[in-house]
C-alpha cells in the first residue's frame, strides 16, 4: 500500500525532479514518521479560519515548483505570532518566483538532528544520522549504514557521533527519547528502501527530537533524472 502511494506521488514529481514539501510530509507521515501539524493555503483569506486550530507561534515556508532551497529566498518564517504576521509573509512569498502556495506549521522544539539517505551507484541506498540544523555542514558529524537498518544498528550510529552525550542530556539538558529516535530512523529506513528505484537522495533536516518525539521539521525528497535508469 506505501509503495503504490510513493509511486503515485514520486510520479507526479518526476518531470520537476523533486517532490513539494507538503507531498513529502504526506508521505513521511504515511510511512510511520512523525511531522508537524501543517495547512497549505493559496489565498491569504483562507489564513484565518484554517489556522485557528494550529495555534500560535507557526512557522511558514513557501510552496513551489520552482524553489527547491527555502531559506535561500527568504521562503521560510518561524516565530510567527498572530493573523495579521501570516498575511504579512503570505504577501511577501507571493512575490517570489513560481509561488503555488504558503504552507503554515506548528512549531516544534528539540535536537537538530537531521537524516537522510543517498542512492549509491555501488551499495544501493545508504542512510545517515547526524547533528543538524543551520551548522551541519560545519559540524560534519554523521553515522552512514547501508539501508535497512534495524535497531542495533541505530545504536551504532547514534554512538558513532561525536556529539552522542548532547542525546542523552549532557550538563542537565533534557535527554532525547532514544526509542523514539529509533523508531523514526528504523521506519525512515523502510521508507527509504520502498522508495529506492525512484529517488536519488532524501534530506530531512531539522528533525526535532525531545524527550517525548522525533519529529520532521523540514523535508526534501530529489528524484532519479527521468533519463536516468529508472524512467524506462
Amino acid at each position: 500500500m506505501l509503495k503504490t502511494e510513493i509511486k503515485t506521488v514520486l510520479d507526479k514529481a518526476r518531470t520537476r525532479g523533486w517532490v513539494r514539501e507538503p507531498d513529502a510530509k504526506r508521505l513521511l507521515s504515511a510511512a510511520g514518521l512523525e511531522v508537524p501539524r501543517f495547512v497549505t493555503v493559496t489565498n491569504p483569506d483562507q489564513i484565518e479560519p484554517i489556522v485557528a486550530d494550529l495555534g500560535f507561534p507557526l512557522a511558514a515556508k513557501v510552496v513551489s515548483s520552482r524553489i527547491v532551497h527555502k531559506s535561500d529566498v527568504g521562503g521560510v518564517r518561524t516565530g510567527i505570532k498572530s493573523i495579521r504576521e501570516l498575511r504579512a509573509v503570505f504577501e511577501t512569498f507571493s512575490l517570489l518566483d513560481g509561488f503555488e502556495a504558503m504552507l503554515i506549521e506548528q512549531m516544534v522544539s528539540g535536537l537538530e538532528l537531521i537524516m537522510g539517505a543517498k542512492m549509491d551507484d555501488q551499495f544501493g541506498p545508504v542512510v545517515l544520522l547526524g547533528m543538524g540544523g543551520t551548522g551541519v555542514e560545519i559540524y560534519q558529524d554523521v553515522s552512514l549504514r547501508l539501508a535497512p537498518v534495524g535497531t542495533r544498528d541505530v545504536d551504532a550510529m547514534i554512538n558513532g557521533l561525536k556529539a552522542a552525550p548532547l542525546l542523552s542530556g549532557y550538563r542537565g539538558h533534557q535527554a532525547v527519547n532514544r526509542d523514539e529516535l529509533t523508531r523514526t530512523l528504523v521506519c525512515f529506513s523502510k521508507f527509504v528502501m520502498a522508495a529506492a528505484d525512484m529517488i536519488e537522495s532524501i534530506d530531512l533536516n531539522p528533525v526535532m527530537c525531545s524527550a517525548q518525539k522525533c519529529i520532521v521539521a523540514d523535508a526534501r525528497i530529489m528524484l532519479q533524472p527521468v533519463d536516468g535508469p529508472t524512467a524506462a
